[in-house]
């Protein structure tokens, strides 16, 4: 029997829509540092910023390596000779520049509607990829956040998954085995198939967001709403 559903956030519980690209996001940090007396041009945190996430994967020993953010926003004013103030402004930078870049966050219909329901069955938890603080702030802003224990998100330990150790934390806070659990996930890769080596039963959320392709690895069953979950899990308990 199915205890525990462990369910990857972005694409899969939260609609959420974000771009890095726009101007308008350095142009608010750069704002911000002035009026803490620090001048750092837009371009150059927009160009910084990539560049020291690019080194950050580059200079990890994990097969799949996740970024620090508040790293990179520490190292940025390091830089520019502002250690004193690094520690304190680093993680304002970060849910800031998150701030800005987001264009959209809801939950996918049926999500604040079924949690509750579930949890009355199942022990719930999230595995995602992702930053905490993001991720935290995201599930607490559309009222969410209380269903999930643990919260696994990779920008604690340095990987992500398809990383089979993301997936194990969780079945261990949990005390169950792979085989009493379920994932639900909307990326063929990260989700389907790393849940797939750790023994889980999976399901596909076919959503707007996420890999789709084949990767080796078939789910147990797909859904294309969230909606769908009971049945999916009915299906699998049968």
């Amino acid at each position: 029997m199915i205890q525990a559903l462990l369910f990857d956030i972005n694409g899969t519980v939260t609609d959420i829509l974000t771009d890095e690209s726009r101007p308008e996001i350095y142009r608010t940090l750069s704002n911000f540092l002035d009026y803490r007396g620090i001048k750092i041009p837009p371009e150059v945190i927009q160009t910084r910023y990539f560049e020291l996430i690019r080194h950050q994967k580059e200079h990890s020993l994990e097969n799949y390596p996740e970024f620090d953010a508040i790293r990179v926003f520490y190292d940025l004013l390091v830089e520019h000779g502002h250690h004193g103030e690094a520690n304190l402004l680093a993680p304002i930078l970060s849910d800031l520049f998150r701030a800005v870049s987001r264009l959209k966050l809801e939950p996918y219909p049926g999500v604040r509607e079924l949690l509750p329901e579930l949890e009355k069955n199942y022990q719930l938890a999230a595995v995602s990829d992702g930053q905490v603080s993001w991720t935290l702030a995201e599930l607490r802003s559309i009222g969410i956040i209380q269903y999930f224990h643990p919260v696994v998100i990779s920008g604690d330990y340095g990987f992500r998954k398809p990383d089979r150790r993301m997936f194990g934390m969780a079945l261990m806070d949990l005390n169950l085995p792979a085989e009493s659990a379920v994932f639900i996930g909307n990326d063929t890769h990260r989700d389907i198939y790393g849940a797939h080596q750790t023994g889980m039963r999976t399901i596909f959320f076919e959503s707007n967001q996420g890999d789709h392709a084949p990767h080796g690895v078939d789910p147990d069953y797909v859904i294309h709403d969230f909606r769908e979950l009971p049945q999916a899990l009915a299906r699998l308990n049968r």
